[in-house]
């Protein structure tokens, strides 16, 4: 684990409860194992609450936006402009996490972490950039370390705000044109994996495009010296909102939250906050395996089992919301459903 003065504590999981949240399980009316990834799910639900009857309250989504350097080396078929207007459509509730935070029952909050663009005041979000954008990582580091672990800080003050009120389960989304291109390099730093198999299509590139983004990524690697130490690899890669992410998930886990992780830029979040204390992965669901080339590298990486497959590759937090009804049902059922003793049903022959 890398020790970052100020940043959370993450400890690993107690494993005390693991047999007796494991019976409960076993001792409902229902085969042994019939609810497959469901068991798994209650179990580690029970032990990152340290309760026999885990519960969700107050349920949150925290969808950080912020723009990006790297954008102006042509890496995005849309112009950067697009990620402020995307705020607004979030803070005017016209967005796909607007929609799927509703259905889902999910507090919903945007930050602005570093978006190129001056927000007039608003109710719905909360204002904090770090910047207006990161450099441009194919010529200089995208961040100062300085930069990078202040947005840390805010990521996680912003999950210590929510823990006050009593959330006990989080997801984090993101908006931020070229952000794939940040997430592309961070895969391959931190995981010693090729870049081009970890660049895809992002919002939408054309064969040409794609050519293209590997080709810069490529470069703005070469360019970079390699590094151990992950405040350096997001300094130079990441971006203020995927900074704020890191950050969020060691406060989430410090805070023994049950953590719902999104796609392939939320993922690269995780690998960040992971480089810097392993046992945050113990607190961690994986909503689903994304659409965008390099996400399912990602999950082996943590060897991860997704609960959905539905092709996303949207962001915004759109696959952890959507996964929300299932650890609702996880709960429902460790909590709800009779036991074979309660339901006078009889056990299968020994």
């Amino acid at each position: 684990m890398t020790t970052t003065p100020s940043l959370p504590i993450v400890e690993p999981l107690e494993q005390t409860l693991r047999a007796e949240l494991q019976r409960i399980i076993d001792l409902k009316t229902k085969p042994p194992g019939s609810l497959g990834q469901l068991e798994a799910l209650a179990r580690q639900m029970g032990m990152i609450q340290r309760s026999t009857r885990p519960a969700i309250t107050r349920p949150a989504m925290i969808v950080f936006a912020a723009d990006h350097g790297i954008a102006n080396a042509g890496v995005s078929p849309y112009p950067q402009a697009v990620t402020a207007q995307m705020v607004l459509n979030f803070l005017a509730g016209g967005a796909a996490i607007n929609a799927f935070s509703r259905v889902a029952g999910l507090e919903l909050e945007v930050v602005n972490a570093g978006v190129a663009h001056e927000f007039a005041p608003h109710k719905k979000l909360v204002d904090i950039p770090i910047g207006r954008g990161t450099r441009n990582f194919a010529q200089e580091p995208a961040m100062t370390r300085d930069e990078a672990l202040a947005a840390m800080r805010a990521g996680a003050d912003r999950v210590r705000h929510h823990a006050a009120l009593g959330t006990n389960v989080i997801g984090f989304g993101e908006m931020g044109i070229a952000n794939t291109s940040s997430s592309a390099c961070l895969m391959s730093r931190l995981c010693g994996v090729p870049v081009d198999d970890c660049v895809g299509r992002g919002t939408g590139l054309d064969n040409a495009g794609l050519v293209k983004k590997r080709n810069v990524l490529a470069a703005a690697l070469a360019y970079h010296p390699a590094s151990d130490d992950p405040l350096d690899v997001l300094a130079t890669f990441g971006g203020f909102e995927i900074a704020m992410m890191a950050g969020a998930y060691l406060a989430a886990a410090e805070a023994r939250m049950t953590i719902v992780v999104d796609g392939f830029i939320a993922t690269s979040a995780l690998l960040v906050a992971d480089a810097f204390a392993p046992a945050v992965r113990e607190y961690c669901v994986f909503a689903h395996a994304s659409n965008e080339a390099g996400h399912r590298r990602m999950l082996d990486h943590f060897g991860a089992v997704p609960l959905l497959a539905l092709d996303l590759r949207l962001g915004e937090g759109t696959g952890a919301a959507l996964a929300m009804p299932l650890l609702r049902a996880a709960v429902a059922f460790v909590n709800e459903m009779a036991s074979f003793e309660s339901a006078g049903v009889a056990q299968r022959d020994a």
